[in-house]
């Protein structure tokens, strides 16, 4: 069985946030003036235990539901992660299992998450420069810790790319570093336009670099850039590669929105369903889990919310006239 939105999208990927909290403050995403000592994060009692998101996984697969990627604030800061990534395989054997971290805390989780299940895992790295990337990320931590993390990954056989967000003024000249550091090690790099999720990050429209203008960059270094065919129509990033066959991906949520291929909703930690990346509020599924909803219960109350959504903001960007309030990306992942 598979369930649609109101514009004939299937509910086939969970992103699944299981914390608010992070290491890093990166200023696009939880800069420290918002996300500082004084930062109310969310208490022990109000995060979804592992048991209710497997619960909402389990609800989701007679649906048609075939990824879940796990995300946070900073996944691995949440404790015995690979119970959890255990838990989901023993769903189902054929669910694609990814997770998108900073890296720095990679290396020392990569093997027990390999080993639980796991297929994929998403490292985001905004600068290969250690001043650069300690400015972008308010932290002490290096670019090497995050590069020992994605070899140590590979080395356990998870499947990794590289995510960079690109703004303008900030840090566009680590996009020709970045994609000499991951063609080195055979990794697919995918730049992301910045966008105006949450906030917090002080969007507008002049601090995007157009995935056109990105690559227009690449190939005057690297020379000629051949666009690839989608693997899948949900796919979120516009793949192309270099003659030696490095594969760069562009997420031009800005410049090019692919809101009509969107199959994608959100778990947040505190128990609530988004049916989009810009969603100013989500539906609670947290009080029923708590009252011992079974699966199939879940699976009506979700199947409720996908059919009714509509969501397509990337592509009538500009066009509201009343100012928004969505949610912060820390709060719902990437």
């Amino acid at each position: 069985m598979s369930i649609e939105d109101s514009m004939g999208r299937p509910l086939r990927d969970l992103r699944i946030s299981i914390t608010d909290r992070c290491n890093f403050r990166c200023t696009y995403c939880m800069p420290r003036e918002k996300f500082g000592a004084e930062h109310a994060f969310l208490a022990k009692q109000e995060i979804l235990s592992y048991e209710e998101m497997t619960t909402v996984v389990e609800s989701l697969l007679p649906l048609g539901l075939k990824k879940v990627r796990i995300t946070g604030g900073e996944p691995l800061l949440r404790k015995d992660l690979s119970v959890f990534v255990a838990m989901l395989r023993g769903l189902d054997s054929e669910l694609d299992i990814a997770l998108t971290t900073n890296g720095v805390l990679l290396e020392r989780h990569a093997s027990t998450l390999f080993e639980a299940g796991l297929n994929r895992v998403t490292v985001s790295i905004d600068a290969v420069n250690v001043e650069m990337f300690q400015s972008i990320t308010d932290s002490k931590n290096t670019p090497k810790e995050v590069f020992t993390g994605i070899e140590k990954a590979q080395q356990c056989g998870l499947g990794v790319k590289v995510n960079c967000v690109v703004k303008s003024g900030v840090n566009e000249q680590e996009i020709i570093p970045l994609v000499q550091a991951c063609s080195q090690r055979k990794i697919a790099v995918r730049f992301i336009e910045f966008m105006d999720v949450g906030t917090t990050n002080n969007w507008n429209l002049e601090s995007v670099v157009t995935g056109e203008e990105m690559r227009q960059q690449i190939m005057n270094h690297f020379g000629n850039l051949k666009k690839s065919p989608a693997q899948h129509p949900s796919d979120v990033a516009r793949m192309w590669s270099l003659e030696d066959g490095t594969e760069i991906g562009f997420i031009e949520s800005v410049s090019n929105p692919f809101c009509g291929n969107c199959t994608r909703a959100r778990l947040s930690a505190h128990g609530s369903i988004y049916t989009c990346l810009f969603s100013e509020s989500g539906v609670d599924i947290r009080s029923i889990l708590r009252f011992g909803a079974t699966s199939v219960e879940v699976a009506k109350l979700i199947q409720e919310i996908w059919t009714k959504r509509k969501d397509r903001y990337s592509e009538i960007r500009g066009e509201a006239d009343t100012e928004r309030k969505p949610v912060e990306m820390s709060f719902i992942g990437g």
